[in-house]
């Protein structure tokens, strides 16, 4: 597995960003039965930051916690077949790892939603990971149901890793 971390702010949390970003990365993958290694790419940013990339590629001139940019179109959440049938659009030929994506993560909101939601910086961030690797593979939001679908699998996977509200 590649896990790539990139930073673009100097916010300081009390856990290793890295570290936390491949654990929740791993047991996402592994809840989800990808099949494949995986390269990951994640930005560390701010406020400011975060609210350029939103303008830059969904025309939504605000900030956001986090952004995400699957490497993979999927069918239906989780399902490889599509890249089953065209390895060569999806695997990086170097070290055939399944391309992923890419997450963008707003660390001044990783510290504010952890205090608004009464919870550590911890939980904070590595709900945004699960929550960000969920797109990645597939998942979305855009309705009732397909929330509750996602909502459920984050809570899961991060009461299995120990990380409460």
């Amino acid at each position: 597995m590649t896990f790539c971390v990139e930073r673009e702010t100097e916010i300081s949390v009390d856990f290793s960003p890295e570290e936390l970003f491949e654990e929740v990365a791993k047991q996402v993958l592994t809840e989800e039965n990808c099949p494949y290694e995986a390269e990951i790419n994640l930005l560390l940013t701010d406020s400011d930051a975060i609210r350029v990339y939103n303008r830059e590629y969904r025309d939504i001139d605000k900030e956001t916690d986090v952004l995400s940019f699957p490497g993979v179109d999927y069918e239906t959440p989780s399902d490889f077949s599509l890249v089953e049938q065209e390895i060569a659009c999806y695997v990086n030929p170097d070290t055939q790892e399944l391309m992923l994506g890419d997450i963008i993560l707003n660390m001044d909101r990783v510290i504010s939603q952890a205090k608004e939601y009464g919870h550590s910086e911890k939980r904070e961030f590595a709900f945004l990971i699960t929550h960000s690797m969920l797109h990645l593979l597939g998942y979305d939001h855009m309705t009732d149901e397909e929330e509750k679908v996602m909502f459920q699998k984050q809570e899961q996977i991060l009461d299995k890793m120990g990380i409460f509200r």
